[in-house]
């Protein structure tokens, strides 16, 4: 059974994606993935946040499959990226834009770019 990390908006997230995104994450798991979805599966109960970063590490680090709702305003998005970019390193994830039509390459670097490049790497 693969397992699949979601990294998307947390503590900002609407009700609309909130919505899009569960019928993803349902999806998944008919299918027969096994999937972390932070908003549901780390506990956010947590004032400082280093426990939500802890749990989403270790569970970053078991998947076989990372998928990303890019929103550029979305700081825990970042972190998450992040740590999956290091851990690339000793095992290749795979590395699924959800919203990859959403997702345009800019002219100058930027973490569009290298997403969209992280894509199109071979798992």
């Amino acid at each position: 059974m693969k397992k699949v990390f979601v990294i998307c908006p947390v503590r900002k997230l609407s009700e609309e994606l909130r919505r899009v995104l569960l019928d993803y994450v349902l999806k998944l798991r008919q299918e027969g993935a096994a999937v972390h979805w932070p908003p549901d599966d780390t506990n956010q109960d947590d004032p400082i946040g280093l426990n939500i970063c802890k749990q989403n590490r270790e569970a970053i680090y078991g998947a076989d499959e990372i998928h990303i709702w890019f929103d550029e305003s979305s700081p825990g998005s970042f972190f998450d990226i992040g740590m999956t970019f290091a851990f690339l390193k000793n095992s290749e994830k795979k590395i699924v834009l959800i919203n990859q039509d959403k997702v345009l390459p800019t002219p100058q670097k930027s973490f569009q770019n290298v997403l969209l490049e992280l894509v199109k790497a071979p798992s």
